[in-house]
């Protein structure tokens, strides 16, 4: 059976909503998708004159202290691109977090560590 690259990604979300970043919970930690596809030839100009970038990783996570985390998803047998290649070059250059997650099992196995360093407990998924 294959396995969608956006059901992948929404387990990835919800899993992170439901533990962190609710009302409730403090501090409350944001994660946020980066649409980056169009279908129009317009469409897709548009964007890129309000600032898409070609590569960019789906979403974005910020956690407590200015922790700024980029994260790509792929299925199992997916691979990135050249330019997701080369946004993850320039991101980790300046020093922020890019990782690529292709089950809900590797995101909560990469974002982990970096849970941990804000003082945040790492739930099960």
């Amino acid at each position: 059976m294959k396995i969608a690259e956006s059901a992948i990604q929404q387990s990835a979300v919800i899993w992170l909503t439901n533990n962190y970043c609710l009302k409730h919970h403090e501090p409350r930690v944001m994660i946020f998708s980066v649409p980056n596809e169009s279908e129009s030839s317009y469409d897709v100009q548009k964007k890129i004159n309000t600032g898409m970038m070609k590569g960019a990783a789906d979403c974005v996570i910020l956690l407590p202290g200015g922790v700024c985390l980029f994260a790509e998803c792929k299925t199992p047998t997916g691979y990135q691109s050249p330019a997701q290649k080369s946004f993850q070059s320039r991101v980790q250059g300046l020093g922020f977090v890019y990782f690529v997650y292709k089950s809900l099992a590797q995101f909560i196995e990469s974002i982990a560590p970096h849970l941990l360093k804000v003082g945040l407990e790492v739930k099960n998924g």
